[in-house]
C-alpha cells in the first residue's frame, strides 16, 4: 500500500458561466486514500465544481485555490494538472472513433511522464489489470467510448484509472446508467485504488452508492454551496427524508 502523504486542498472555489455564478465558495480537503462523496439535486453545482477545477473552458472565471501538497494548481492547464496526478471522469464522455482505448491509454501514459513501456508490454499489462477486476479485456480494442453502453464506458474509465494510477480522482456520476453487474466491477476498481492510496471525490444523486463503498466524508451541495457535511449518519437522513430536510435545516 502507498503511504498516504499527498493532500488536495480545495479552498473557496467560485466559478461562473457568463455573469451567472454557479459555484459559490466551496472548500474541501481530501487526503490520499480517502473517499469523499458529494451529493445534491440537479443544478446544485456538483459537476460544475470538478469541471471548473480541471479547467473546462465553459467557465468564464474561477477563483479560489486548489493546493496539491501546498502548490496552487488551479490555474495550470488541464494537462499540467493531469501530470501532477489529478484525474477527472466526466459525466458525459466524448467518443473518438478509430482510436482504441489501448492506444489512447498508452499515449496518455507517455504524456504523463511515466516509465517507458513498449505498446505490447503496456497492452499486456492493461489486459491483466482489466481481468483483475472482472472487466472484459476486449474493451481495450474498442474505439474510445464509441458505440459503448453506459456500463462499458464506466468500465473503460476504471481501466484508465488503474493504468494511470492518479493521486486524486474526481468521478462524476460514475454510478449513473450502470447496471448492477457493471457497477460491482467499477467499485472493485475504485476500492483497489483507494487501498493503494488514490484519493477520490465521487459525485452522485443517489444514496445507494454508499451500499457499495464506505466514504470518509459526505458533503451535500445546494445552490453552489456545501450546506452539510458528515458521515453515514448524514446519508441515513437523506435516505429517510430526502434532500429537502437538509436544505430546510440550512435555511
Amino acid at each position: 500500500m502507498k503511504k498516504n502523504t499527498s493532500t488536495l486542498a480545495i479552498k473557496n472555489i467560485t466559478t461562473s458561466i457568463g455573469d451567472t455564478k454557479i459555484v459559490k465558495g466551496v472548500s474541501l480537503t481530501i487526503r490520499q486514500g480517502e473517499v469523499h462523496v458529494i451529493m445534491g439535486t440537479n443544478g446544485s453545482g456538483k459537476s460544475s465544481l470538478v469541471n471548473a477545477i480541471m479547467g473546462h473552458p465553459k467557465f468564464s472565471e474561477t477563483k479560489g485555490s486548489v493546493e496539491l501538497d501546498g502548490e496552487d494548481i488551479l490555474h495550470k492547464t488541464t494537462t499540467e494538472k493531469a501530470r501532477k496526478g489529478i484525474f477527472l471522469s466526466m459525466q458525459h464522455l466524448p467518443s473518438i472513433d478509430g482510436i482504441t482505448l489501448a492506444y489512447f491509454l498508452h499515449q496518455s501514459y507517455k504524456v504523463l511522464g511515466a516509465e517507458k513501456k513498449s505498446i505490447m508490454d503496456f497492452y499486456n499489462e492493461a489486459k491483466e489489470v482489466a481481468r483483475s477486476v472482472g472487466i472484459p479485456e476486449s474493451l481495450l480494442d474498442r474505439s474510445l467510448n464509441a458505440g459503448l453502453s453506459g456500463g462499458e464506458k464506466k468500465q473503460s474509465e476504471v481501466i484508465q484509472l488503474l493504468m494511470l494510477r492518479p493521486k486524486f480522482a474526481f468521478l462524476d456520476e460514475i454510478d449513473s446508467g450502470v447496471d448492477i453487474d457493471a457497477l460491482k466491477k467499477v467499485w472493485k476498481g475504485v476500492t483497489k485504488l483507494k487501498e493503494e492510496g488514490t484519493g477520490f471525490v465521487l459525485i452522485t444523486h443517489y444514496p445507494t452508492i454508499l451500499q457499495s463503498i464506505t466514504p470518509d466524508k459526505v458533503h451535500v451541495m445546494a445552490d453552489g454551496k456545501v450546506v452539510a457535511s458528515g458521515g453515514m449518519d448524514l446519508v441515513q437522513k437523506i435516505e429517510k427524508g430526502g434532500f429537502a430536510q437538509i436544505f430546510e435545516k440550512d435555511d
